[in-house]
């Protein structure tokens, strides 16, 4: 992301925050019926957060150089940010220093990390890096998430599934999710979030264009700026082999992976779910997965330039 965009970044996301305020909702008083803006006006945020309009005007057209954190969080509080959204604020006003990588490096899962899934037998599991990019999978989680794709793809840069990218492409990823529409706004605010701290990520923004390209629903959601990181929870599937699943999932960060993390899923003992993720298991065949080229037992941990 260049300085003109992430400029452009910082102004879109403050009205789009400022225009979901209404003064009445703040205690402001009201003059005249008629109002040019939808939501709060420069001015009164500016009251509200405590500052000059002429610094808030500043701010919303990314003129961001020198704001201080007292400053940014009064801007929180006032535009009502959540702990996710104010982390955005902050990554976009302030981004930090970063080194173009001289040439790009397929990231891959490690051995030992890999090595894990295979041991979790009975847990739907999945290695993803920060741009959702599946860098390994299980034999549960290939069948749960995307039996429909050759299980080897993972280890293969040129051909590997992106979670994000399917959600929206993808015909099998609709029928998938019983709450499609709530997975996908979920999806573009953690994508977001992702891309406010690595603004100069050249894959992850390439992503975010084919998407925004190919997908009105995908470029809807990335134009209102929804904010958002999700680490546990529960799913609602609706397989093609076992029917209707409510899993829980959880990400567990890789320390030293650049932010790769593994997402796994269970299911509530005793459970219809939990029989039919058995029911899954019995139906899946086994299948072997080749080393993938260049990636060691502690391939993550090589250091390398930062994405």
């Amino acid at each position: 992301m260049n300085d003109v965009d992430r400029a452009k970044g910082l102004g879109d996301f403050l009205k789009s925050r400022r225009a979901g305020l209404h003064p009445e909702e703040l205690g402001l008083k009201m003059y005249g019926t008629r109002r040019r803006v939808a939501g709060l006006r420069r001015e009164e945020l500016a009251m509200l957060a405590g500052m000059s309009v002429t610094h808030y005007t500043r701010l919303e057209q990314g003129r961001s150089e020198g704001a201080s954190d007292a400053v940014l969080d009064a801007l929180a509080r006032a535009l009502r940010l959540d702990e996710d959204e104010t982390a955005y604020l902050k990554s976009l006003a302030r981004p930090s220093a970063s080194v173009r990588p001289a040439a790009h490096r397929p990231e891959h899962a490690s051995r030992s990390a890999r090595r894990l899934l295979e041991s979790m037998a009975e847990v739907p599991a999945l290695v993803l890096d920060r741009r959702n990019d599946i860098l390994a999978w299980n034999r549960l989680g290939h069948a749960l998430i995307a039996g429909h794709l050759d299980p080897h793809a993972p280890g293969d840069p040129a051909a590997r599934p992106n979670l994000t990218r399917l959600l929206f492409l993808d015909g099998h990823f609709r029928e998938l999710y019983r709450n499609w529409a709530e997975e996908a706004t979920l999806a573009v605010a953690s994508l977001r979030l992702v891309a406010g701290y690595h603004p100069d990520d050249r894959r992850l923004a390439e992503l975010i264009g084919l998407l925004v390209m190919r997908s009105e629903e995908f470029a809807t959601r990335w134009a209102r700026h929804p904010v958002r990181t999700c680490t546990s929870g529960t799913k609602c599937f609706h397989h093609p082999i076992v029917g209707d699943m409510e899993l829980f999932f959880e990400n567990l960060l890789i320390p030293g992976s650049s932010g790769q993390r593994i997402i796994a899923y269970s299911a509530e003992t005793g459970s219809p779910s939990e029989a039919a993720l058995r029911l899954l298991s019995l139906s899946t065949p086994e299948f072997e997965t080749p080393e993938p080229e260049g990636a060691g037992l502690d391939a993550p941990n090589h250091p390398r330039p930062a994405l």
